[in-house]
């Protein structure tokens, strides 16, 4: 049975945790970095961040600054379209882990030519694979598969410390989101669970998609 996610977004404190617990455990490099007049840093995923904590923020007309905190990662879709895509020129390149559900690029990616790399990247509606110029392979977040397959959590969901993350069983997670949604809309009736029914990665967002990140959510 596939294990899922849930992101709980309304209690994300963006203390960028999970973030940097992601770049430690696959023994990621460090990225040049610079002010650019917001908390969000690195600008985007890239080949050394699977993972990045996007920061949205605005003013309501009564002049209340709302932040919206948002922990990026690959959904690991039910049906990948990264995957499919890859599939009619390479086969192999990208992959799905049949005891997880996880979507995983393999050595096999450094084959596609680059514009059937950005075929790839572009086939995904969450905007999530980077290609990494100096292996000329796919990256992404690979639901630490390698943890997950020993018994344990992902390290993200490991080490955030307010409960914003959980993992399990598809069904399990599921039924939590419901429940955590139910108690979420006392205080954020717009809440809602984004592309719960196609992603294993799903994100309960306390206000419509278009006040977080672009690709937030797809429907």
């Amino acid at each position: 049975m596939p294990k899922s996610f849930l992101v709980d977004t309304t209690r994300c404190t963006a203390c960028r945790g999970c973030q940097i617990a992601c770049k430690e455990w696959h023994d990621l490099p460090a990225n040049d970095t610079r002010q650019r007049g917001t908390h969000q840093n690195p600008p985007d995923l890239n080949p050394n961040n699977y993972k990045i904590v996007r920061f949205r923020e605005r003013l309501t007309a009564e002049g209340t600054v709302i932040w919206n905190f948002f922990p990026d990662q690959c959904r690991h879709c039910l049906v990948p379209n990264c995957k499919d895509t890859a599939d009619k020129v390479v086969p192999g390149a990208m992959i799905q882990d049949q005891k997880t559900g996880a979507v995983l690029p393999t050595e096999k990616s450094a084959a596609l030519s680059a514009a059937d790399a950005r075929a790839v990247i572009n086939a995904c509606p969450y905007n999530i694979p980077r290609l990494d110029a100096k292996t000329n392979r796919l990256t992404k977040c690979d639901m630490c598969v390698d943890r997950v397959s020993n018994g344990m959590q992902p390290i993200c969901v490991k080490t955030c410390p307010t409960g914003c993350m959980s993992f399990g069983e598809r069904e399990e997670m599921l039924v939590l989101a419901q429940k955590r949604l139910e108690n979420v809309k006392k205080r954020f009736p717009k809440a809602f669970l984004a592309d719960y029914r196609d992603v294993n990665v799903i994100y309960l967002l306390g206000e419509e998609k278009e006040h977080y990140y672009e690709y937030a959510a797809f429907l």
